[in-house]
């Protein structure tokens, strides 16, 4: 039934387009019966995205996310070539015509997938230039037999995972400049792939369980080149990557393969059709979740492999498990159209990701969690499944976040604004941004976005460019608003308004000019949420946000030099003291239950909300514009455990003759040290 009325609605939206009339729409879907005019989508057989990616830099962040990027740019992203020992240029087998050398791995591609992409956005000639050094090498290592990079021996064969990655940076170099030496040196790449027998093809663990990556590279060429090999290859990638269609178990249970991992059912459905292979990877999503995910921040307690047992919210995950979830999320929401995966991305941009680092964006954590009261350079294992200080905030958090954390921040940006097979745009993700597109019949507009989203319940969209052209708008409304509200006006015309409920999209067709105005209005509310795995606590929210206790921090610096992780290695000529090492410290309880009557929760907590920081940053606790009022009671008997690590979440409801005191919570993603899953007190 559901087809059939997208099919009406098409046909619906036909008919009706030559009209001068606004026509608003509430859908769940867009339409995918014809493709974007404008942009490359799928190519026939492959099925039609509900959204197609714009080309790098055609958005450009302001506020809070262009801030993030500037951070990045100015701390460990932009100066880690000054410092990495895998980026060192003398020897490095990245930048040799034969890929000989050393540091020929993940490391150079991780980092490069995102610093390259801030030099796009920003278009700052300096990261520019040293992104073109490295696209360059990688361009002219390609052999005659079509392989190209470092090789790194596995098993009688190159391990191919590195040039996974970076055969990505290479797709936002042709986006960006259009480059078709990167459609040349893929071609002949992968029918290097092609003729390689099973046997020898996905063999090693990383390529094993990431072939998902190398299968979206496959489809993003055949979406350009149309060569039918690739969609054999395709077929060959999906029957040697690791499973992830197991119905109630997983290949392994290693973070980070899980949450870049579970989307290759969901890619290879594109080239197979069958339903199976979608529900794959929502049943992957769900699986991780109902057994360690029982917490808030929208991701999973594996620490870096999930154990049974181990599920409480004191468990963490690898900063690189949250920006590979992003970009999960990210890529499956091109690709179903389902909001679901929109909610989800910014459920783990605004609670998780950002506490995962220093506000100067200097230093990182391995591994983060919801329930986090020390951040120390000690040995926590068995507690959390590493040995060595992983709980520090260090510019050496281990080679592989250390490289890709960098991804985060401006793959988020590119996907603040897609366009639609209709030829229109949607506001994927709310931010404040400006996006440059082509619509209708190829003309080109601009929109900016004005919102301090998600510390504002209001997003203002004005057409800044645009002559008279006929083209959809899409506004996403998030599953936690109730009702959205959406105010269209333009000079000469009257200003006509549309509600829309919970996780659909708003359409709004109109032939629109320069100083159009669309005002959506959503409506955040305080909400609950329950993990009877996890004691029956619980986590309290504001729309988007999930809010922590407060607890005060204190930072002691460390020397970087001692507190190095093993497989981390500095430049020679780095200086360990430009780049301390942090232990953050309680400097306040934090022990606290929640005081709470669940029927009536505008008179159990007050929402305070301040002026927008100066510095457009909102995510440290100095810095943070809206706080909760609550009350709150010790619990004398929950501490640390043995393992030097907050004890589990004691049982709910809590009795306390601890006197019940005023307390704060802020929002999660500016807490460094927090409590984001309460115990709840027994009124």
């Amino acid at each position: 039934m559901k087809h059939i009325s997208l099919l009406f609605f098409c046909m619906a939206a036909a008919l009706i387009g030559c009209r001068n009339e606004t026509l608003f729409d509430v859908v769940e879907r867009p339409c995918t019966q014809a493709p974007n005019v404008n942009y490359t989508g799928h190519r026939s057989p492959l099925l039609p995205a509900a959204f197609v990616k714009l080309p790098v830099g055609s958005i450009r962040p302001g506020g809070w996310v262009e801030k993030y990027l500037e951070l990045q740019r100015d701390g460990l992203t932009g100066r880690l070539g000054e410092i990495s020992a895998w980026l060192e240029k003398t020897n490095n087998a990245w930048l040799h015509p034969e890929g000989i050398g050393d540091h020929g791995w993940e490391e150079v591609p991780y980092w490069l997938k995102g610093y390259g992409n801030i030099a796009y956005i920003l278009n700052d000639s300096t990261m520019l230039q040293e992104t073109g050094l490295w696209i360059e090498s990688a361009l002219n290592s390609r052999r005659d037999n079509g392989y190209f990079g470092p090789w790194i021996e596995r098993r009688g064969n190159p391990d191919l995972w590195g040039n996974m990655i970076m055969l990505w940076c290479l797709q936002s170099w042709y986006e960006y400049s259009g480059d078709e030496r990167v459609i040349s040196l893929m071609t002949d790449y992968f029918r290097w792939q092609h003729q390689l027998p099973d046997s020898l093809f996905l063999e090693d663990y990383w390529e094993n369980s990431r072939g998902g990556d190398n299968l979206y590279s496959v489809y993003w060429l055949y979406n350009i080149t149309g060569e039918a090999f690739l969609l054999e290859l395709g077929e060959k990638i999906h029957r040697n990557t690791a499973d992830w269609t197991q119905r109630d178990r997983l290949p392994n249970w290693h973070n980070v393969n899980i949450a870049q991992s579970f989307r290759e059912p969901a890619t290879y459905y594109l080239q197979s059709h069958d339903t199976a292979h979608l529900q794959a990877s929502y049943r992957v999503f769900h699986l991780i979740r109902r057994l360690y995910g029982q917490a808030p921040g929208g991701m999973f307690g594996a620490d870096e492999n999930a154990r049974p047992g181990y599920h409480d919210p004191r468990q963490g995950v690898e900063t690189c498990g949250m920006v590979e979830q992003m970009s999960s999320d990210e890529l499956l929401l091109r690709i179903t159209g389902d909001p679901f995966w929109a909610d989800h991305c910014e459920n783990v941009a605004f609670n998780t990701y950002p506490a995962a680092v220093m506000p100067d964006f200097k230093s990182l954590r391995y591994i983060t969690a919801p329930n986090m009261t020390l951040s120390d350079d000690q040995n926590h294992r068995p507690g959390i499944d590493n040995g060595g200080p992983f709980l520090l905030m260090n510019p050496f958090s281990s080679r592989c976040c250390q490289h890709n954390h960098a991804q985060g921040w401006p793959y988020y940006a590119e996907n603040l604004w897609l366009a639609s097979p209709d030829n229109g745009l949607a506001a994927a993700l709310y931010a404040e941004s400006t996006v440059r597109a082509q619509v209708g019949n190829g003309q080109t507009v601009a929109l900016e976005q004005q919102t301090h989203y998600p510390f504002d319940e209001t997003v203002r969209i004005i057409v800044r460019e645009c002559d008279h052209v006929r083209f959809p708008l899409y506004l996403r409304i998030p599953q936690w608003c109730n009702e959205a509200t959406a105010r269209v006006s333009g000079a000469g015309r009257k200003t006509e308004t549309a509600v829309a409920p919970a996780g659909v999209y708003l359409r709004i067709e109109r032939t629109w000019k320069a100083g159009d105005t669309v005002e959506l209005a959503l409506p955040m509310h305080l909400y609950v949420q329950t993990y009877a795995q996890n004691g029956n606590s619980v986590s309290l929210h504001y729309g988007p946000l999930a809010f922590s206790l407060r607890v005060e921090e204190e930072y002691i610096e460390k020397n970087s030099a001692r507190t190095t992780q093993w497989d981390s290695k500095w430049q020679a000529r780095a200086d360990p003291a430009q780049w301390p090492s942090y232990e953050i410290r309680p400097a306040s309880a934090w022990n606290y239950g929640l005081l709470f009557n669940p029927e009536a929760l505008a008179e159990s907590f007050e929402v305070v909300k301040q002026p927008w920081p100066d510095g457009r940053f909102p995510f440290a606790l100095t810095t943070v514009p809206w706080t909760i009022k609550a009350k709150g009671v010790k619990i004398p008997g929950w501490g640390m455990d043995e393992y030097g690590l907050c004890a589990f979440v004691p049982q709910s409801p809590v009795s306390s003759d601890a006197p019940v005191e005023d307390i704060t919570l802020v929002p999660m993603g500016a807490a460094r040290l927090r409590i984001s899953a309460f115990p709840v007190i027994k009124n």
